[in-house]
């Protein structure tokens, strides 16, 4: 049974009041939050996935698959913000299944998260290097072939030097401190708003209502289909929680900051995908960059310039977030004995957890750099639904376990909120490739053994007074 052994979530909240020099700076408010979830959510998606998704699943009638994507990925939200206002402790998922499920479930989606961020910037890294190469051969500019991809001698590529810059360039900024890299961060989220606004105020005098007919080509079916695909694009908004002790009043602050990145989120998309299917005919939309196209169908180029500065930031802004969520977990995990303690070392003088940022940073730049990580995208997928019906499923445990905790923001509804995402994940789950499948079992042997062979020994809870462990 110690393999199951819990916290409580007094003693949770009480170790991290009490961590002396272990303690984050406490500087982050709902507006940073937001952002943070803004910044992860709104990227490559809103650029690229809008056309592609029109032209292949649901035509015009992607705007409902939107609406709906974006309901689903509330109930989720909602149950991250019923534990965020209960466990204002940094680690989402993997620090809130510690308290509901037990050690081994905990360290299984920890474990889960550390593949969903890591390979998510690994991935993301080598899209801003393309985007990034692309706008230097406008200006004439080419990096040398050798440096301009991941591995490949064949192909004559070595290594992707753009994508390890920009990784090592975001790590060092993270390491500067929550409010200072959050800063940076927020001002990028701005500019990319800003030109997201852009071409729906421009694109807006063009639209051809003639166009959203038939607004449903592919039936409802297709229009579900597009939902499923959309879902995908709001992953992101749950590494909000990841920044718990940095937040000035988490339990108040947390659940404000996830709902409202949704709120954003979910209007961009909804209104992008409007004006975006309203200027140009659904059919041809299948292309690259379908927002950049449109602009150029109504001979707008010099907006389409703006458009592809505005890719290139919101990139950017992914890859910075993921980076700094997944130094975040490193140092909830460390900081519990699972991995080694010295994950949650904190500098002295920016009080953030250095040691977790720049391993996070050096391995995901080597990833980036070196490895072709095209045929990933689903293993980030399923690690974040894994995550989401975890959560979720945790609400409902603790509402019958632990009704006296103090909530600051309940999830209405319960049980019906949360069995909504359960089934709706799990749906995505399965919708899998099984390829996708056989790669996650493989990554969960191996995180398994590493659980085995050190974290269940070096487990700073069994070393507790069992008043502090969750009978």
């Amino acid at each position: 049974m110690n393999y199951f052994r819990r916290k409580s979530i007094p003693s949770m909240i009480e170790e991290q009041q009490a961590a002396g020099k272990r303690h984050m700076k406490k500087e982050l408010g709902v507006f940073d939050l937001a952002m943070l979830g803004v910044g992860c959510v709104v990227g490559t998606g809103i650029f690229v996935l809008t056309g592609v998704a029109a032209a292949n699943h649901a035509g015009p009638g992607l705007i409902l698959s939107f609406v709906l994507a974006g309901i689903v990925c509330a109930f989720c939200a909602l149950c991250y913000a019923e534990f965020a206002s209960m466990v204002p402790v940094s680690g989402s998922a993997y620090t809130y299944s510690y308290a509901t499920f037990g050690e081994l479930i905990a360290w299984i989606l920890g474990w889960d998260l550390i593949l969903e961020y890591g390979f998510a910037a690994s991935m993301v890294a080598s899209g801003w290097s393309g985007y990034f190469q692309g706008l230097l051969s406008g200006f004439g500019l080419d990096i040398p072939r050798a440096l301009s991809s991941a591995f490949n001698p064949a192909e004559g590529t070595y290594i992707d030097l753009p994508a390890v810059l920009i990784v090592l360039l975001l790590t060092f900024i993270v390491s500067r401190g929550g409010k200072e890299s959050t800063r940076l961060n927020s001002i990028m989220v701005i500019i990319k708003i800003a030109v997201i606004l852009l071409f729906v105020i421009v694109g807006s005098f063009y639209v051809k209502p003639s166009n959203w007919s038939p607004f449903m080509p592919f039936g409802f079916s297709g229009v579900i289909t597009g939902a499923a695909t959309a879902f995908l694009s709001y992953i992101g908004f749950d590494v909000v929680a990841t920044a718990a002790e940095e937040v000035k009043n988490p339990q108040k602050d947390l659940p404000l900051g996830i709902i409202w990145s949704l709120v954003i989120c979910s209007l961009l998309y909804i209104i992008v995908t409007a004006v975006l299917t309203g200027l140009v005919p659904y059919t041809q939309l299948d292309v690259k960059n379908p927002v950049a196209y449109a602009l150029q169908v109504i001979h707008q180029d010099w907006v389409a310039g703006f458009i592809s500065l505005g890719a290139i930031v919101g990139i950017t802004t992914v890859l910075f977030v993921l980076l700094f969520g997944q130094s975040r977990l490193l140092f909830a995990i460390g900081r519990d004995g699972l991995l080694p303690e010295q994950l949650s070392r904190l500098n002295p003088k920016t009080e953030a957890p250095s040691t977790s940022i720049w391993s996070t940073g050096v391995i995901v730049a080597l990833f980036a750099g070196l490895i072709p990580l095209n045929r990933l995208a689903d293993l980030v997928s399923i690690g974040t639904l894994f995550a989401f019906i975890a959560v979720s499923l945790g609400i409902i445990i603790l509402r019958r376990t632990n009704p006296e905790l103090t909530r600051s923001f309940k999830v209405p509804f319960v049980p019906v909120i949360p069995l909504i995402a359960i089934l709706s994940c799990s749906y995505l789950l399965i919708s899998l490739p099984g390829i996708t499948w056989i790669a996650f079992l493989i990554w969960m042997v191996i995180g398994l053994a590493v659980y085995s062979l050190y974290g269940y020994r070096h487990s700073k809870l069994s070393q507790l007074p069992s008043v502090k462990k969750q009978k």
